[in-house]
């Protein structure tokens, strides 16, 4: 019942106010700006993304698992003015059509979903021909002994933050999921940015 709550109505609302800084919006910046078409976004929160999409993006399908989330989207899909449609509930199991999406977006997702193999399967699945997907995320550091501090905080850390995973490396997970890369920026201190070409 305790964790229920902490996962379904209070976690929501944290990462809100974590993620919704001056330098998160930034980095989600960066990564929203080149999106365009039918964008799928994996891991949608409460909207934070829609603001800084441009207006090549026709409209957006949402794939959250937080009912409490997508309730909080209610405000910045209204300022969006263009379609956005909650089609899932699980990255890795995405209920679209084959190359259905120009592009896919993921922002401080993949450390969570607890099945990211498929989840990387379903991206590629739904991808158009010369599709992208653009991801935002925290990843396992390139430094060791920063890298063993996050292996060893990862069992307690997984329990109070909703299955995120400290000890992923999502760039290299994504990377050897495709044979390629477009481009990927990975800075000690900063998260993990980049553009996957479909």
């Amino acid at each position: 019942m305790i964790r229920e709550l902490w996962d379904q109505h209070l976690l929501p609302r944290a990462i809100d106010v974590i993620l919704s800084d001056k330098t998160t919006g930034e980095w989600r910046e960066q990564v929203c700006v080149q999106a365009s078409g039918d964008v799928l976004e994996v891991g949608f929160g409460s909207g934070t993304n829609l603001s800084h999409y441009p207006d090549a993006v026709r409209r957006v399908l949402a794939v959250e698992p937080a009912d409490v989330a997508w309730q909080r989207a209610s405000r910045p899909i209204s300022a969006f003015g263009r379609p956005v449609e909650r089609i899932g509930l699980d990255g890795a199991r995405i209920d679209v059509p084959d190359a259905s999406v120009d592009t896919v977006v993921s922002a401080y997702t993949m450390c969570t979903i607890p099945d990211l193999d498929a989840a990387l399967v379903e991206f590629s699945r739904v991808l158009r021909p010369g599709g992208r997907l653009h991801f935002l995320e925290h990843s396992l550091s390139p430094e060791p002994a920063v890298a063993a501090k996050q292996r060893s905080w990862q069992p307690r850390w997984e329990k109070v933050a909703g299955g995120c995973h400290l000890d992923r490396d999502i760039p290299e997970l994504v990377r050897g999921s495709r044979s390629t890369v477009s481009r990927r920026s990975r800075c000690p201190g900063r998260p993990s940015c980049g553009r996957w070409a479909g």
